[in-house]
């Protein structure tokens, strides 16, 4: 190992449970990011969940379990770093309460302080000001997601680095921070109380005219790009790190739209 490699940063990337599923091309987008930012960047096969479904519908004793398997995962790493505001919300904000009075707390309070989210990572960690391989342009909107606004101050970071893209336009719409009505378990356990604020989401969406839409949570993302698309609106629906990256070319938009 030469000295350029042992100065790089080692980032244990906490892929998310959705991206997994659903968006794998957002976990690349991550690890293209990460690597032209000069960090050195595994996956650990060991992870699963963050345990925020069992968190927020209150089984404790799964999410605390859950809590303790990702710990052991991640705590080799220089950094954790996960490309969802939710999901590392709940990693850094909410582990550390959790495993309170445990033989890990002192663990999770150590994991819990060098947790970041993917892009408040490259511009308060690494002081990124503007990314290497960047999108073809056009006009945006950006949604900020509940948690990474307001448990993780996550709103100029990707404006920032959105900016950096030459021909890229930032619509900001009406209502930016207000809730999408994904809230994961929420959107089952009430749909139409869900289903009237995402209405209400999409109609500033599409009153930007703004030819794609941003977030950084893949959940927010799944449950307004379904609702544009049923309204058949051309909006295309991209996770931010997709277009950070360059990759608009290799995936299709979240939920078929624009295309």
């Amino acid at each position: 190992m030469n000295e350029d490699t042992i100065k790089k940063p080692r980032i244990g990337l906490f892929v998310t449970c959705l991206v997994d599923l659903f968006r794998p091309s957002v976990g690349f987008a991550s690890v293209r990011l990460l690597e032209e930012a000069g960090c050195t960047v595994e996956v650990p096969m060991a992870q699963t969940c963050c345990g925020q479904p069992a968190y927020n519908s209150g089984d404790r004793e799964d999410a605390a379990a859950i809590a303790r398997q990702t710990i052991e995962a991640f705590e080799e790493f220089d950094y954790v770093v996960a490309p969802s505001g939710s999901c590392a919300g709940m990693l850094k904000k909410h582990y550390p309460s959790l495993l309170k009075g445990t033989s890990y707390e002192k663990r999770a309070e150590a994991f819990s302080a060098k947790v970041h989210e993917l892009v408040s990572f490259l511009v308060d960690v690494l002081g990124a000001t503007s990314v290497a391989a960047a999108g073809k342009g056009g006009s945006v909107t950006y949604h900020d997601s509940c948690s990474g606004l307001r448990e993780l101050g996550i709103r100029e970071q990707p404006r920032k680095l959105l900016n950096s893209i030459e021909g890229v336009e930032i619509r900001e719409m009406e209502n930016a921070d207000v809730c999408c009505g994904f809230g994961g378990t929420f959107c089952v356990k009430y749909p139409d109380i869900s289903n009237k604020i995402v209405e209400e989401k999409t109609a500033c969406i599409e009153a930007t005219g703004a030819q794609t839409l941003l977030a950084g949570d893949l959940g927010c993302l799944m449950n307004m790009a379904g609702k544009l698309h049923r309204q058949g609106s051309p909006i295309k629906v991209r996770h931010v790190a997709e277009v950070l990256a360059g990759m608009e070319d290799d995936t299709p938009a979240i939920g078929g739209g624009g295309r």
